[in-house]
């Protein structure tokens, strides 16, 4: 009797720790390889890039459409017209007299002080070396609205009238995922989706989930005669939307490259923002 009792205590223990294949979802073991292979032993990459950390968020909830717009590449909400329309030099802001290029805004008053900091962190590292500025919205009719919605997604380019940023809290609100999504609604696509893109990546079609191949889709971009930037804010990830943990984009001439960024936007990016707004920076 006590032997039984023994097996049946035993049983309830360990059940908790128990599951069937079957309880698993893809969507979690895409989650689990990602993060397996994010958080290397490498320290310089205990920290996901910025492309990194959207695509997790995104993917864990779920999100593919922002008021009924299907997101693109991942984090790009796109309506017909900014699709058409706001490649590099087209649905810009508005460039005042004075060569500034302000950009009213309004943030939800759900962030924290701290998240809140970090959002206007983002601002001023897009607005250092650059004529762009970010001011609180007083009358403007043009203007982003952040706001703390499901996932870390942007419109493209400038669409008139009040325009949303989603920055979920907390997970959206670093400075690194804001310059990001700020950089769209500048107008910038992401780098390895640029039309030369195939002299400096390789996209590697067969790893790549098959409902997300229309991610690494080319456009064809105003490069700004631009170098390509494998350190861009905007880049993807070598593993972006990778189905069986192998890499998705591989650097061309050397795979030791890093590509991406966390902290803010590079050299580069700031060379094409000041081209692009034709600053005098």
């Amino acid at each position: 009797m006590e032997y039984t009792l023994a097996v049946i205590l035993l049983f309830f223990l360990a059940g908790p720790c128990l599951s069937l294949p079957g309880q698993i979802s893809s969507r979690s073991n895409f989650g689990a390889r990602r993060q397996r292979r994010t958080y290397s032993d490498d320290i310089e990459e205990n920290t996901p890039i910025a492309m990194e950390r959207i695509i997790d968020v995104n993917d864990y909830q779920g999100v593919i459409s922002v008021d009924g717009t299907n997101l693109r590449e991942g984090d790009i909400a796109v309506s017909s017209r900014s699709h058409k329309n706001c490649f590099a030099r087209s649905c810009l802001w508005t460039k005042s007299i004075d060569g500034k290029v302000y950009i009213a805004y309004s943030v939800s008053h759900a962030y924290s002080e701290e998240e809140l900091e970090n959002i206007k962190k983002g601002m001023k590292l897009i607005e250092h070396d650059t004529c762009v500025r970010f001011v609180p919205r007083t009358h403007q009719r043009d203007y982003l609205d952040i706001q703390p919605k499901t996932g870390c997604w942007s419109y493209l380019g400038a669409r008139g009238g009040r325009q949303t940023i989603s920055l979920q809290t907390p997970e959206c609100t670093g400075s690194g995922v804001t310059v990001h999504e700020l950089m769209h609604a500048l107008g910038f696509v992401h780098e390895q989706s640029r039309a030369d893109r195939d002299k400096y990546v390789t996209i590697m079609w067969s790893n790549i989930w098959q409902d997300r191949l229309r991610n690494f889709e080319k456009f064809k971009t105003d490069n700004l005669d631009t170098p390509y930037d494998y350190g861009s804010i905007m880049h993807f990830g070598k593993y972006a939307f990778s189905e069986d943990g192998e890499p998705t984009v591989v650097p061309k001439r050397n795979w030791n490259v890093k590509i991406g960024q966390r902290f803010g936007p590079s050299d580069l990016d700031i060379m094409k923002i000041n081209r692009m707004y034709k600053c005098n920076a």
